[in-house]
């Protein structure tokens, strides 16, 4: 360990920003002709899930003005599949947690386990929907556009996938992560017509982050222009997406993972590692091992994605809630993302694991590795010295420390963002 020095670098991606939230969210719905769809004091439902959205409690409050300026009443609805742990207490605790709550929007909150049996798909797959949305007027679907961390497809983790599994809450995940994963995308937009054919669903909004968690876009759609937007975004979203620097690395380690950054604690997108049985692992980028260190307080004890980590920390095996993280895994039929790595005590044990089983006790440095926050924020990261001497020379990457070596208190890893 004490051989292997780590150089800080910084990434420099697009970074295309909306200036005014707010102002563009009014907007888009005036583009739309929102207002002509609603009558005065009809009820509006506007989904909120359990994801970390950048801005999320302005577009939601901007949707709630909307609404309002139509003369209609709106409420948020709680729309996150089996997340919160599937219960309507653990549901309003989690949209709580990112900022959204009846004080913060002016209106009310409304989270519910039972869901409305609406349809079926012409294969037989049963569409859900939330009590509470169903019993709505008129829903407006909001949600961030992004590449999934299980399947791809025209549509992957966005408007299609919060009608389908976000609304359909436990049943409506539960029969989708039953799906083989090549028909995951095509039954979620055949859900998501079964919505959009009830005439329930007014208007989908939506995001498109940046690689540094900015908002990058926002975008509102008439349910016939729904589908076409979403295809539209996520090929914005994978040209935004943060990457890794290179695509194959010795190791990787993580300081923290969490719902709050991917569904997936870790996204599968940036490690290359998706760990489901009968699907053939991405080739790339390629990982050799990945160690894993804390759990995001905003997870709530959710440590579903541990299983993609070859190595981690006792520190996070304890703060794990392992009813929560099974109940999402069993949902989504990922039983190997719950499984636990090799638990060493502390950073330092879990890292020189690591390393030991790439050298078996010979030198280290000449080992390619990298060392991020999580796999959202990777404008900045450390990298060993012998790969900062390779990336030194692209344009995209600027060095802004000098080589050193990991430096430890009590076992466990402390950096220079940390004073």
């Amino acid at each position: 360990m004490n051989h292997l020095r780590f150089v800080k670098i910084r990434q420099i991606f697009p970074r295309p920003v909306v200036p005014d939230i707010r102002v563009r969210v009014l907007e888009e719905m005036d583009r739309i002709n929102f207002r002509e769809m609603v009558r005065p004091g009809q009820r509006v439902a506007i989904t909120a899930g359990s994801r970390g959205i950048k801005n999320i409690t302005t577009i939601l409050s901007a949707l709630v003005e909307v609404v309002r300026a139509a003369k209609a009443e709106p409420f948020v609805v709680g729309a996150m599949g089996s997340h919160g742990g599937g219960t309507a207490q653990g549901q309003k605790q989690v949209l709580a947690s990112l900022g959204i709550t009846g004080e913060t929007l002016g209106c009310p909150v409304l989270t519910a386990a039972e869901v409305v049996e609406i349809g079926e798909t012409p294969r037989g797959i049963k569409a859900f929907c939330d009590v509470n949305a169903w019993g709505a007027d008129g829903i407006i679907v909001c949600n961030r556009i992004k590449p999934h961390t299980t399947f791809h497809g025209p549509v992957e983790s966005g408007l299609m996938k919060m009608m389908a599994v976000g609304l359909g809450k436990v049943k409506g995940a539960s029969f989708i992560h039953r799906v083989r994963p090549e028909e995951i995308a095509s039954t979620l937009i055949d859900i998501g017509q079964v919505f959009i054919r009830s005439g329930k669903v007014w208007a989908g909004v939506g995001i498109v982050e940046n690689s540094y968690d900015d908002t990058a876009i926002i975008q509102a759609a008439a349910p016939g222009e729904l589908l076409e937007m979403e295809q539209r975004l996520l090929t914005e979203a994978y040209r935004l997406m943060p990457r890794l620097p290179v695509d194959r690395l010795d190791f990787l380690i993580v300081r923290e993972m969490g719902k709050n950054i991917s569904g997936t604690g870790m996204d599968t997108n940036v490690i290359g590692r998706t760990r489901m049985i009968g699907v053939p692992e991405p080739h790339s980028p390629f990982i050799a091992r990945i160690v894993v260190l804390d759990l995001t307080a905003a997870s709530h004890g959710n440590a579903t994605g541990i299983g993609l980590a070859d190595i981690t920390t006792r520190r996070l095996v304890e703060k794990m809630d392992r009813k929560t993280t099974y109940l999402n895994c069993i949902t989504s039929g990922n039983v190997q993302r719950a499984m636990l790595p090799i638990v060493m005590p502390d950073d330092r044990s879990a890292i020189e694991a690591a390393l030991a089983s790439l050298t078996a006790g010979e030198a280290v440095d000449h080992l390619q590795g990298a060392l991020i926050k999580n796999t959202l924020e990777l404008e900045y990261l450390w990298v060993t010295e012998s790969l900062a001497g390779e990336l030194s020379q692209r344009t995209d990457i600027e060095v802004v420390g000098p080589p050193a070596p990991l430096v430890f208190r009590e076992g466990n890893l402390v950096l220079e963002d940390d004073h």
